[in-house]
């Protein structure tokens, strides 16, 4: 059976900057340092008004697309990662296959927040290797948070952003896919997220006449140090079980929510800040695209990965949801 391959990464950043004194200003009090110091966010990215989560989707896999050098006929699947869809229903996948003219390609969306880009690399990988009818399988996340952000609200208007990344996943005879395991603690499901406009909170005018419209909220804490005490065991776990050690691993990208989480965990890793890379600082925090758009962005540098890397993937979204995926990077 063939192995799941990167064959080539794009991304889409909105026009739209709003900075850390734009965000101030609507506050009334100077959030900067702090956002700079504690999070690493300078500035972020928003989508213009006339355009949704599927736009940004195709612009992301038309870069993609055209770096592989594969047109939307190519692909067998379409993946989109995210919990700002166009739609409650039908899936935003869907939405993009139309968009792209990908007459050849199932669709479907996967929703576990912030970790959803992972879950669905690691599930289109193991599409292609268990059958042979998927060759070619297009992977976006995408997030349209700041359409469902209250601006006034300073835990949520500070950090959340739009963007787009992209994967696609090709066939190979070398991996490629080296494994990946997913967890959760669905103990945390009503910590964050967005509460309204589902059937436990149906969007009704009576309901948002009084609660406002579907926003992101954190309606509880959790343990500030979620991430950094789990990512490193998982990693270690992961890559254990390929037959490597830590030390091994050329790249890690993280969620892009905290640049302090990602210092701290790769201390705990034992591995120097070059094996990772970050984007909040320029591009806010955007959810279930952070990573692909990561990946993207060392790409293009020429940073990395680079033939024969190996790489993690690793991320927590609201749920919570955890996810982690290792490659050996083929392109």
């Amino acid at each position: 059976m063939p192995y799941a391959q990167i064959l080539s990464t794009g991304r889409y950043v909105p026009e739209r900057v709003v900075t850390n004194a734009d965000v101030s200003a609507i506050l009334g009090q100077d959030v900067g340092p702090w956002l700079i110091e504690k999070v690493g966010i300078e500035e972020r990215h928003v989508m213009a008004p006339e355009q949704v989560t599927s736009d940004l989707v195709v612009a992301a896999a038309q870069q993609a697309l055209e770096r592989a050098g594969l047109t939307a006929a190519d692909l067998d699947l379409i993946i989109v990662a995210t919990d700002t869809p166009d739609y409650l229903s039908p899936a935003t996948a869907s939405v993009v296959q139309g968009k792209l003219n990908a007459t050849n390609a199932g669709a479907f969306d996967v929703n576990c927040a912030c970790a959803a880009w992972v879950t669905a690399l690691d599930i289109g990988s193991r599409y292609i290797a268990t059958d042979t009818n998927y060759r070619h399988i297009l992977v976006v996340g995408a997030y349209g948070m700041t359409r469902f952000l209250d601006w006034h609200d300073k835990q949520t208007g500070t950090l959340f952003a739009d963007g787009a990344g992209a994967v696609i996943l090709g066939a190979g005879e070398q991996p490629g896919f080296l494994g990946g395991k997913l967890l959760a603690m669905g103990e945390f499901h009503d910590a964050l997220g967005v509460y309204t406009g589902g059937t436990f909170r149906p969007a009704t005018p009576e309901v948002v006449n009084a609660q406002g419209k579907p926003r992101v909220q954190f309606v509880r804490k959790f343990p500030a140090t979620f991430n950094s005490e789990r990512w490193p065991p998982l990693i270690r776990q992961v890559v254990a079980r390929a037959g490597l050690t830590v030390d091994e691993v050329n790249w890690f990208f993280f969620t892009q929510l905290n640049v302090n989480t990602i210092k701290t965990v790769m201390a705990n890793l034992g591995q120097p800040l070059s094996k990772t890379h970050w984007i909040m600082d320029k591009w806010g925090y955007t959810g279930s695209a952070c990573i692909p758009m990561a990946l993207d962005d060392a790409v293009e540098r020429g940073k990395g990965p680079h033939a024969g890397d190996h790489v993690i993937f690793c991320a927590t979204g609201g749920g919570m949801a955890i996810g982690c995926v290792l490659f050996r990077w083929t392109v």
